[in-house]
């Protein structure tokens, strides 16, 4: 190596280089002892830092209680009521669904029906489903009868009068077990964005912002305008709009932010949990942050000893989440710190980048003439001829964009393999079919990179000497 070559300024002059690595690492110590200097007194990471006048405004207004410490583990609290907001879903059960007389049957209508003095082994006794049309099926023996729109008095004389014609003296009792209507009411229902659930053809009822209890009677007092005397029982089947944020600060790389359902007996460490323990990003700086109620700003910053926690099994930070909480885990500082140094030299080691690969390529030239391959190149110069000038830009190929083993093999056998080939056209023929695929797709571009004649310079062109 010359001696000359030992500076980053002689990069582009033909020396052979040091490492990239290398002046990666030197210019990641200069930007990370300036940010150092720079940055003093400057927060880049960590918790979040309060403005003067909002810490006026905790001192102000939200003076500590002893009473009201916050809820943690083995010293948890119930939530107060829940209260139905979007995306909620309840869980409605009809417990009594009758029509308001006059009551018609109609289609799908549920019966029960009771009959003594049937034929041997062919009882009638138990619900049947009137079909499609208004017609109650009673079985092979006894046929249908045309039940549709009559009252429940009516359908049970005709149950007798149609039965009469096989039975000596039937006794009818024909009860309503189910009206059709049941199935529109009863199962899931999802609080929609306007705040109300659909009750089928009982029409829509306004719910959010209420309890479980204050639901029920809506939703009865809307039934009760179709209905004798509703009787309905809600629960909620999925709470969607009660939930608390994990936050994974991403140190520099992007932060993540999960979701969770509050239940009422979740933990710091259910939350932890939830996300699959602490990321390698991720610092042992964990907090909550419980927003307050808009316009008051009695927030509250809650610090987490997460190695206590799990390690000691210590429960006086492992507080009881609500609604709305944010379980915020800080990034490592010294990650987030390479990373700043990443983004700031990244720019400056793609400029070297290309620096060091003209300069290394100069190299490249001047190392393969020592090799002997350098101005020769002897299968190329063999399979083409001196005066076609594709010699040399499959030459400019091997020394630029082969493989680096293609590019070993060539300086280590070239010599030896051109004298073999010498007197063979056929492998000759062979050799330069390569070359010529090559040239191909890469000749004009090295041609006009390195100012090469390519008048002649046409794969395929020139006769085989």
């Amino acid at each position: 190596m010359p001696r000359d070559c030992n500076s980053i300024l002689h990069v582009a002059t033909g020396c052979p280089t040091r490492t990239r690595s290398a002046h990666s690492v030197a210019l990641r110590l200069l930007v990370a002892m300036l940010l150092v200097v720079n940055g003093a007194g400057c927060n880049i990471y960590g918790r979040p830092q309060r403005t003067a006048s909002h810490e006026a405004t905790l001192k102000a207004n939200c003076e500590g209680d002893p009473a009201k410490m916050p809820a943690k583990e083995l010293a948890k609290v119930s939530l107060p009521p829940y209260v139905i907001e979007p995306p909620d879903i309840l869980l409605i059960d009809a417990l009594r669904i009758v029509p308001k007389p006059p009551f018609r049957i109609q289609s799908f209508d549920s019966l029960q029906v009771i009959v003594e003095g049937t034929l041997l082994e062919q009882p009638i006794n138990g619900i049947y489903v009137v079909e499609p049309g208004g017609l109650l099926d009673l079985g092979p023996s006894y046929g249908k009868v045309a039940v549709g729109g009559k009252s429940l008095d009516e359908a049970q004389d005709a149950v007798f009068r149609h039965l009469k014609r096989v039975l000596r003296e039937p006794q009818v009792s024909l009860t309503l077990a189910q009206a059709a209507g049941q199935q529109q009411v009863s199962g899931e229902h999802l609080v929609g964005p306007d705040g109300t659930v659909n009750l089928g053809t009982y029409g829509s009822v306004y719910v959010t912002g209420m309890t479980l209890a204050e639901a029920k009677e809506a939703i009865e007092a809307q039934l009760d305008k179709f209905l004798d005397a509703p009787l309905v029982s809600v629960d909620v089947f999925s709470y969607n709009s009660k939930v608390y944020y994990v936050i994974t600060e991403g140190a520099g790389q992007g932060d993540n932010v999960a979701k969770f359902p509050v239940t009422g007996n979740e933990t710091v460490l259910d939350a932890i949990a939830q996300i699959n323990g602490l990321s390698k990003l991720s610092s042992k700086e964990i907090w909550i942050a419980r927003p307050a109620p808009s316009g008051i700003g009695c927030d509250q910053v809650l610090p987490v000893d997460i190695d206590a926690i799990m390690r000691g099994g210590a429960t006086a930070t492992n507080y009881q989440l609500l609604p709305g909480d944010r379980v915020f885990i800080a990034q490592d500082p010294w990650i987030a710190f390479n990373t700043v140094i990443e983004k700031v030299t990244a720019p400056f080691e793609q400029i070297m980048g290309s620096t060091l690969l003209g300069a290394q390529t100069i190299y490249t030239f001047q190392r393969g003439a020592n090799f002997g391959f350098g101005g020769v190149c002897w299968v190329a110069r063999e399979v083409y001829g001196e005066e076609n000038p594709n010699w040399l830009l499959f030459r400019a190929w091997l020394l630029t964009e082969a493989p680096i083993w293609v590019r070993d093999a060539y300086a280590t056998h070239g010599e030896a393999f051109a004298a073999w080939i010498h007197d063979k056209p056929l492998a000759k023929l062979a050799v330069r079919t390569v070359m010529d695929t090559i040239l191909a797709f890469r000749g004009a571009e090295l041609a006009e990179r390195w100012g090469i004649d390519t008048d002649v310079a046409v794969p395929n062109a020139t006769p085989l000497r």
